[in-house]
Formats: structure tokens, C-alpha cells, sequence
């Protein structure tokens, strides 16, 4: 009898440890179970901020003759942003930017022999930053008035920002999550499952595109300013262990 006892004893600790080890690579097989989606978010706005540059420049052989003529523009630039109702708080005129110019010389045969000065070209920029949109855009349009008072004016287009992105964004990744757990439930529901815990969670890039606009998404976030209407659009992905 004594003969049978030792085998099986070690039967028993082999079927013993068989079952142990069994159990736990199940366990950690359950464990590992997880569903990852990604949810998306969308939301079109319109912009609130507007930013319009304009600069121009006077260029005459003497500094102070050329100083003059473009203060003598500030002033005038300014009384007629007055008159089409822009603040004073809303316009900002940079500080004045001086080059000496000067034109290549060369000989009969093409070479150079030197340089020739032409004048100082003294330059300024003006910034209008408000909240009245469709009056600065209608500026923009008619800034011709300014050229044919003798100003070189050049203008550029208008720039369109929006003062509640944050808002936007938590409310962007709120409705981006619920997409995710829905997608994830539906997964999981056609399979049999349930969905527990959240196991990983990562933020996509914010990208702000021009609305119905054929724009790329890029690495680093799109952020559209040419478009007056925009689309916001956040991902998140989400990792979800599965019961």
C-alpha cells in the first residue's frame, strides 16, 4: 500500500498545480481583455474677432522730410478709421521701421562697381482688433479711399479668431467621449460583453478647419484664421476593459 501512496501524492500536487496554473493564465487572459475605439466630436461656430493689418510706407531722400510725410499718414489713417466707427481702443499703430536703400552700379562690361544710395523707406503698420466684424470687413473692402488720398496703403486680409475655445474644446471632448463609450458598448454588446472600467484614455490633436473647406489635417493641429465660419473637431481614444 505504502508503494501507491507517493505517486499519488505527486498525481495529485501535478493535477493540483495543472489546475492552478490553468486558472490564473485565464484569469490574466479575462484581465487582458479590452476594447480601444476612438470618438470623434465635431461642432461648427462662427467667429466673434476680427483682426485687420494695414502698413504703409514713405521713402524721400531726407530722414526727417520722410518721418513727417508718414506721421502726417498715421494721422490721417486714423481720423478715417474714426469716421467708420473704429475706437481708439481698437486700432494699434507700431512703432516706425527705417532702412536705407540703395541701387547696384555697374560698368559698361557688367561689373559692379559699387552702390548708390536711393533714399530712407520708412515703414508702419496699423492693426484694428474688435468685435464688429462686418464693420471692419466692410473697412477692408473700402480701404481704396485711403490710396487715393495719396497714402500707400496696402491691406491684407482680414484675420477671424474666436474668444471661447476653451469652452468649445470641453464640450468638444465631453460629446468626443460619449461617441467613444458608444461605439465601445456596441462592440462589446455584439460580442457577447459588457464594458468596464476605463483602462487608458488619450486626447487627439484640436483642429479648427475652414467650414465645408477642403482643408488637410496636420500632426500638430490645423488652425484656420481665413475663415469668418469654422468647424472644431476633436478625437479621443479610449482603451475600455471588457467584463
Amino acid at each position: 500500500m505504502k508503494n501507491y501512496i507517493a505517486p499519488l501524492i505527486i498525481a495529485i500536487g501535478v493535477v493540483l498545480a495543472f489546475w492552478l496554473v490553468a486558472g490564473a493564465y485565464k484569469y490574466k487572459y479575462k484581465a487582458a481583455e479590452t476594447i480601444t475605439v476612438t470618438g470623434l466630436a465635431e461642432k461648427d461656430f462662427t467667429s466673434d474677432q476680427i483682426v485687420w493689418k494695414g502698413n504703409y510706407s514713405r521713402k524721400t531722400m531726407d530722414l526727417k522730410t520722410a518721418y513727417a510725410q508718414l506721421k502726417a499718414d498715421e494721422g490721417k489713417i486714423k481720423a478715417y478709421l474714426k469716421s467708420k466707427g473704429v475706437a481708439d481702443t481698437e486700432m494699434v499703430f507700431s512703432a516706425v521701421t527705417i532702412d536705407k536703400d540703395f541701387r547696384y552700379l555697374y560698368d559698361a562690361n557688367g561689373r559692379n562697381t559699387g552702390t548708390e544710395f536711393t533714399g530712407y523707406n520708412l515703414k508702419q503698420n496699423v492693426t484694428v482688433d474688435s468685435r464688429e466684424i462686418e464693420k471692419v470687413e466692410k473697412i477692408s473692402r473700402e480701404v481704396t479711399e485711403l490710396i487715393e488720398s495719396g497714402i500707400e496703403f496696402n491691406s491684407s486680409s482680414p484675420s477671424y479668431y474666436y474668444s471661447k475655445l476653451s469652452e468649445l474644446k470641453v464640450d468638444l471632448l465631453a460629446n468626443a467621449s460619449a461617441d467613444a463609450k458608444e461605439r465601445a458598448s456596441t462592440i462589446a454588446k455584439n460580442s457577447g460583453s459588457g464594458l468596464s472600467k476605463i483602462k487608458k484614455a488619450t486626447m487627439g490633436v484640436f483642429q479648427i478647419t475652414g467650414k465645408n473647406s477642403d482643408e488637410d489635417y496636420t500632426y500638430g493641429g490645423v488652425f484656420n484664421t481665413s475663415s469668418k465660419n469654422k468647424t472644431a473637431s476633436i478625437t479621443v481614444r479610449i482603451e475600455y476593459a471588457v467584463k
